[in-house]
């Protein structure tokens, strides 16, 4: 594994539930220092209640200062202006960012530095850490989200590519979109925890209260639920399956309206990672049920590891990266569709499908994928840093 670094990581909020993020910096922390950047200035706010009250808790954030969040990973929720449109302020937050991350750097080990960033618009940091090199990190298509810049998202991407060493993506769709501009360009998809998912299988695992006496089948999701998340067609399953309870976890915005007064639907709001596998272990069917557009198309669901890793049978919309899971998941296409699937997935879920859903899994960890991405670092360094770096972890 990589080690002796100072990584800055430029990502959504460390203290939003886990994602890929969280997940390679915490593994990649045993090794190296990690400065989490909690980057927001990619969409311009809204005056709606879900982002003044987002400003709220990152002013609190920001007025705390940096903090130690997890061993090896110093967190700082730097002070900038959330206008992109605008290149004055994006020069104005490069000089607040620069001074705010290099204050956290001179507290640490002088190691060399690195750059991983998430975000796709932070080109304008290129350079400024003295870092033997930047790496960015494509997990979604940008451009495609709502509330987005989609023109000026696209451009800024660009120029990232172009300053990047190393530009990883999660999904061969973005692969494909990505290629073009870098020759340095790898697919790497998304791991999974697998020791905590194939607790669900174990019966020691508590099932938590609020979902123990559902009537069953119990058809469950987890994830944000945003306008990806088809809750016209869960509404149309629900409808048609009164007898089948559709949990939903997580975080979800307004688009919730159209299953209110289905006495078959829960939304749960959110819930602690460390429950999930409980939840798994209540769950028959897990769903990932998305619309099909150009964000999802370009999409990688986590969720889809989690589940399988938790010895769920798995219905999803016809997503290609799901697709490409093959007989491991049941794919569907519109009401009727998605109904037989969640009826063929129930009806098929015996032992040997469960062991052959974990099995699948048990190399898809974080760990592994960690060491993959080592590996391609370790390839856009000099041969000499190279050989500091390979020896360890192998």
């Amino acid at each position: 594994m990589l080690a002796g670094r100072n990584i800055i990581c430029l990502a959504s909020n460390w203290f939003f539930d886990p994602t890929s993020k969280h997940h390679i910096m915490t593994r990649l922390a045993e090794r190296n220092h990690i400065v989490w950047v909690n980057y927001h200035g990619s969409r311009r706010v809204r005056v709606s209640g879900a982002d003044m009250k987002s400003v709220v808790s990152r002013l609190g954030q920001v007025f705390r200062g940096p903090r130690d969040a997890a061993p090896g990973i110093t967190v700082l929720t730097p002070i900038i202006l959330p206008w992109p449109g605008s290149g004055s302020v994006r020069r104005l937050n490069r000089v607040i960012l620069v001074r705010q991350i290099r204050k956290v750097l001179r507290r640490l080990p002088d190691r060399p530095v690195q750059v991983w960033s998430f975000a796709p618009d932070v080109s304008h940091l290129a350079g400024q850490f003295g870092e033997e090199c930047l790496i960015y990190y494509c997990v979604d298509e940008f451009s495609e989200f709502a509330g987005y810049d989609s023109e000026l998202i696209s451009g800024l991407e660009k120029e990232l590519i172009a300053r990047a060493d190393l530009v990883i993506t999660t999904s061969r769709g973005l692969q494909t979109s990505k290629q073009s501009l870098h020759p340095q360009t790898h697919l790497v998809t998304h791991g999974v925890d697998y020791d905590h998912f194939a607790r669900a299988r174990d019966p020691g695992t508590p099932v938590p209260p609020d979902v123990a006496n559902l009537p069953r089948p119990i058809l469950g999701f987890f994830g944000l639920i945003r306008d990806w998340v088809d809750l016209d067609l869960l509404s149309h399953v629900a409808k048609r399956r009164p007898d089948w309870s559709i949990v939903l976890i997580g975080e979800g915005g307004d688009e919730t309206g159209v299953c209110t007064g289905l006495s078959n639907v829960y939304f749960l709001g959110r819930r602690p990672y460390a429950e999930l596998p409980g939840y798994c272990r209540a769950f028959d069917v897990g769903l990932i049920p998305f619309r099909v557009n150009e964000l999802t198309r370009h999409v990688n669901p986590i969720k889809l590891r989690e589940y399988l890793a938790a010895g769920l049978p798995v219905v999803s919309t016809p997503l290609p990266e799901v697709i490409a899971c093959g007989s491991l998941v049941e794919i569907a296409d519109g009401t009727d569709a998605f109904i037989a699937a969640c009826e063929r997935a129930m009806a098929g879920n015996s032992p040997d499908h469960v062991a052959r859903r974990q099995t699948a899994m048990q190399q898809e960890t974080w760990a592994a994928k960690v060491e993959h991405l080592s590996r391609l670092v370790e390839g856009v360094l000099s041969p000499s840093v190279s050989q500091v770096t390979g020896g360890e972890g192998r």
